[in-house]
């Protein structure tokens, strides 16, 4: 009487027997499979080669891709400390603004920045930074959990900036000290795809806090 055995007892039964194919070599010669990559009928030795071969190139790829990574955060951490720098060098009060502002266009390369405060000190009033700040877009930057990170929707805020109309892509940063939103940070670009929603927001919420502690002094 002949014993059928299905596809998955014979996987059982290998799995249960890992010295199988030890003790019968000359299998690994004669079993033929068919290989993905030339259709061919080949040896179990030759296929289980494919297997790890591309195995090795899957790891390969995610080493390479774990290495741009790590060389992109450098870049960034990099600039994030050429900023800091000059932010430590200003001289503070009205002048922290500008420096912050020129410091994002300089160490990051950032098309068009700017930023509106609201609740400054009286000797800040006439300031730049303190002007043409209508209600709404106080609300909608206190709206803000999180930066905005997109296409320009025809912000308000996008238009404080010098060349409002050729901005496609937008970064908007709620200024914040003690849960209080007291400014916004707006950069822009003409490039759609400068800054999109599926950018990593890690960073962004690092350089608005960095930005808020810098600028909280400005405040009443």
């Amino acid at each position: 009487m002949t014993v059928t055995l299905d596809s998955a007892a014979v996987a059982a039964y290998l799995a249960e027997h890992p010295r199988f194919f030890e003790e019968h070599a000359g299998l690994l010669g004669e079993v033929k499979l068919s290989s993905p990559l030339t259709g061919k009928a080949v040896s179990l030795q030759e296929r289980q080669m494919e297997v790890m071969r591309a195995k090795y190139n899957a790891l390969e790829l995610r080493m390479a891709d774990l290495l741009r990574t790590a060389a992109d955060n450098t870049v960034i951490l990099n600039r994030f400390h050429a900023w800091h720098l000059a932010l430590l060098k200003s001289p503070g009060g009205a002048a922290m603004a500008r420096d912050l502002v020129d410091g994002l266009k300089e160490h990051f390369g950032v098309p068009q920045a700017t930023l509106r405060l609201w609740n400054v000190d009286a000797q800040y009033a006439d300031a730049w930074f303190a002007r043409g700040v209508a209600e709404d877009a106080r609300l909608f930057a206190s709206s803000l959990r999180a930066p905005y990170c997109g296409a320009n929707k025809d912000f308000e805020a996008v238009r404080w900036l010098d060349e409002a109309e050729g901005v496609r892509s937008t970064v908007l940063l709620p200024l914040t000290k003690d849960g209080a939103t007291f400014g916004l940070l707006v950069m822009g670009s003409p490039d759609t795809e400068r800054f999109s929603p599926a950018m990593a927001t890690d960073f962004l919420v690092q350089l608005g806090l960095s930005a808020s502690a810098a600028l909280a002094p400005l405040r009443a």
